[in-house]
């Protein structure tokens, strides 16, 4: 089976359709994946941190594909929470690339190394 992990840096405070773009195809190729049995992980990162607290919202346009992949979100960066600050509360932090200066980030050399393909959004 093909695993494949979603990660999103696009940024919602830029307010642009270019970001919003980057977030709804990154979760609608996450949906894809889903439905075809596929494992697959979302992992907001960067200024994408800050897109779990706005799609959660039911006003959202990109909500409800939101909570058809919801279950596949892995997490968010530790140490990108730590620099853009945001609320994340029920979302994993992950920080087991141990970069100095930072509470950690996460791993693409452990996610490719347990098999994933990824994708940047």
């Amino acid at each position: 089976m093909s695993k494949t992990a979603i990660i999103i840096l696009s940024d919602p405070k830029a307010g642009s359709e270019e970001a919003l773009g980057r977030v709804f195809n990154a979760l609608a190729s996450a949906y894809e994946f889903k439905h075809a049995g596929e494992d697959v992980k979302i992992i907001f990162q960067g200024a994408g941190i800050r897109w779990p607290e706005q799609l959660e919202k039911p006003e959202h346009p990109v909500y409800g594909l939101y909570k058809e992949v919801k279950d596949h979100v892995h997490g968010l960066s530790k140490g990108c929470v730590a620099v853009f600050g945001t609320e994340v509360s029920g979302y994993d932090l992950l920080g087991d690339n141990e970069v100095p200066g930072t509470p950690g980030l996460p791993s693409f050399l452990n996610l490719r190394n347990e098999g994933y393909n990824i994708l940047i959004f």
